[in-house]
């Protein structure tokens, strides 16, 4: 399909926190229109016979699929940039059918809209050392990431897609994606496009781990683009890292993402909470996922609140039981502060909040930042 992941990258800048105009949107709605593939593109499982086929004056081409990757083990910033994007795409007016592949107990989380669902993974957990464990499952570790990877592959033989959207391992967890990326350059059509946000690591760490871990060789190989979700202007990676010189020719900026479609579809999932704070202003404590953020959290529930303010503090599903525990005897003591475990999407708190008081990860600030 030419130019579907040019077309892609127009509608995601323009759906970026920066606004297009009225003309750019309808440039948008026009190239998108043109992304549905040719019918002899995509080869159906079973070829109905010719008498069953309706006459060409009047068949619809198939839309345009996307899937989509996330690893999981970091808690859920990979899944939401991942559903972030699937969200903006279909409310684009591109109507493209959008598969997500992600681990089971974080996409049940998510709300969906129409045309999106996922096939889910069992789950991995990165433990301090950079050792991969089941999460859940009583397997060893090659089993689970052999059982993932054949997952993976199947998903993407059946579905086809004519984008396959990777979030920030290139290789996929334990390099899981290896064998799908080779079928995918052998026999298939599918353009593979590598997400990354904008500040990773220091540099240092980045050219030393990317250099070991083949990272710079399967931007190479595999990729047909690398969308980087930010503004140059703000921080250019490709200038400050220096490691991709090789790759420079395929990197876009998509801007940074807006996350206020979100709202659409989260409302119903944090209509309790926010029916249950006390009218006045609201200072919210986010720490992402919750491995480090336990001082942060802690520091907020000993804090002296404003006048009139409520304190809520959302731990993040990683933080140990035996801190969150601590954190919830000391914000018993306050009347105005409580403590919850985890909010599948965090845009309507984050909307409804007054003040802020975060780790300052990406996706918390692209959060902060829409609303």
């Amino acid at each position: 399909m030419p130019k579907i992941v040019e077309k892609l990258e127009l509608a995601l800048h323009a759906l970026s926190a920066s606004s297009a105009t009225p003309e750019e949107l309808a440039e948008i709605r026009r190239l998108l229109d043109g992304m549905r593939a040719s019918p002899a593109l995509r080869a159906d499982p079973v070829t109905p016979t010719r008498s069953h086929l309706p006459p060409l004056s009047v068949r619809e081409p198939p839309l345009p699929r996307i899937a989509t990757y996330s690893q999981g083990m970091h808690g859920f910033g990979h899944i939401r940039r991942n559903a972030t994007i699937a969200h903006a795409l279909r409310g684009a007016g591109t109507q493209a059918v959008i598969l997500m592949i992600a681990e089971a107990w974080q996409a049940g989380a998510i709300p969906m809209p129409e045309g999106v669902d996922c096939v889910t993974l069992p789950g991995l957990r990165k433990e301090a050392d950079g050792a991969l464990n089941p999460r859940f499952l009583d397997v060893s570790d090659q089993e689970l990431i052999t059982l993932r990877s054949k997952v993976i592959r199947r998903a993407l033989k059946t579905f086809q897609p004519d984008v396959f959207l990777v979030d920030y391992l290139p290789l996929g967890a334990g390099r899981e994606l290896v064998r799908t990326l080779e079928h995918v350059r052998k026999h298939g059509r599918t353009r593979c496009v590598l997400g990354l946000r904008e500040v990773l690591q220091d540099p240092e760490t980045v050219r030393r781990t990317w250099s070991a871990d083949g990272t710079l060789d399967a931007m190479r190989d595999y990729y047909d683009a690398i969308w980087i979700y930010g503004d140059p202007a703000v921080f250019d990676p490709v200038r400050e890292y220096g490691v991709f010189d090789g790759v420079a020719s395929k990197v876009r900026y998509t801007g940074y993402l807006d996350q206020r479609p979100r709202l659409e579809f989260a409302g119903t999932q944090a209509a309790h909470v926010l029916a249950n704070l006390p009218p006045g202003r609201l200072a919210l404590c986010v720490v992402g996922g919750g491995v480090d953020g336990h001082a942060l959290a802690e520091a907020f529930v000993e804090a002296e609140l404003p006048p009139g303010t409520t304190g809520l503090v959302v731990t993040g599903p990683y933080m140990p039981v035996e801190l969150r525990q601590r954190l919830v005897q000391r914000a018993q003591r306050h009347p105005r502060c409580d403590v919850l475990e985890f909010v599948p999407e965090p845009a309507p708190l984050i909307n409804r909040a007054d003040r802020i008081i975060a780790m300052g990860g990406y996706n918390t600030i692209c959060e902060v930042l829409s609303f």
